[in-house]
């Protein structure tokens, strides 16, 4: 099915910028509604950014640089940031120590890319290549177990992206971004089950990227390259865009009943840039519906 189905007929909402800092690759944002505060990456930067809510502004106030990439963030309970560091994770305490955590991959021309907390508190982390000589087809998509261990759910994937679940837990969503594939599967978080992966939905203007479900059980999804947050109903059906004035789109939460949206200046041309100068900041955008309460990890690591 394609993307474009219904483009024109569907709801449309505008994204307005919501913070002065600018983000190279700003990604992986997460609602931590017990502490009032969203926290995100800067990949590359190799930092992670809490911050607050403030009218219609995010006003960062603490980051935590981790000295390697950061692609992905996940909260515990306590408040504890689980970051998925260039091969391994590492927990960042609420007193700001640095725990090392489970290796996940190799060293080598590899990172650990998207990643995700199960409806049960488990953290799922997928890689991508850093290099364009690399063969297609051979990043994993794993999760951790309580013991550390890590289980391989895929591993023939081109870029593992965005990851999110069904409002009942009992369906993955993982993004494949450079074939442009979201597929779904059986998923048991109470067992760590997951069953036979289906296509659900490709793209072909632009790359899936980040993903989230929302209470009606749609599924959103930022798409890379077309500037563009996209909700779609279950039969993957599409249902209503959000517009957002930076082509980097590259995911988003809910926080209460608003979408925050995170973007990137990373690959753009000075041309592009000049045509789109709020690129890298977090947008925000009223869309009539809340998110799924947030997962937070188990901290079994």
């Amino acid at each position: 099915m394609s993307p474009h189905t219904a483009m024109d007929t569907v709801p449309r909402w505008p994204a307005v910028v919501a913070s002065t800092e600018v983000f190279a690759l700003g990604e992986c944002p997460v609602w931590d509604p017990t502490r009032d505060r969203v926290v995100w990456v800067d990949v590359d930067a190799g930092t992670v950014h809490e911050g607050r809510l403030d009218g219609d502004q995010v006003h960062c106030t603490r980051s935590h640089k981790v000295d390697q990439t950061a692609g992905a963030v996940a909260v515990s309970p306590a408040g504890d940031l689980l970051v998925a560091g260039t091969q391994a994770l590492l927990t960042v305490t609420t007193e700001g120590a640095r725990l090392s955590g489970p290796v996940i991959l190799p060293p080598g021309g590899r990172r650990l890319n998207d990643g995700a907390c199960d409806p049960a508190g488990a953290f799922l982390v997928g890689s991508m290549t850093l290099s364009e000589e690399d063969t297609p087809g051979t990043e994993v998509l794993v999760r951790v177990e309580r013991d550390g261990g890590l289980t391989v759910l895929d591993d023939d994937l081109t870029l593992s992206n965005g990851l999110a679940w069904s409002a009942d837990g009992t369906v993955l969503y993982s993004i494949d971004s450079i074939p442009g594939v979201i597929w779904a599967r059986p998923y048991d978080a109470a067992t760590g089950t997951a069953g036979p992966r289906r296509e659900w939905l490709r793209f072909t203007d632009g790359l899936p990227d980040g993903m989230c479900v929302d209470a009606e059980d749609h599924v959103w999804v930022a798409v890379w390259g077309a500037g563009q947050v996209r909700r779609y109903a279950p039969d993957a059906t599409l249902a209503a865009v959000v517009d957002v004035p930076a082509p980097h789109t590259t995911s988003m939460a809910f926080l209460g009943d608003r979408l925050l949206i995170t973007t990137a200046t990373f690959g753009l041309t000075p041309e592009q840039l000049a045509e789109y100068p709020d690129s890298g900041r977090l947008f925000l955008a009223g869309t009539g519906t809340t998110g799924l309460p947030p997962a937070y990890w188990s901290g079994a690591s």
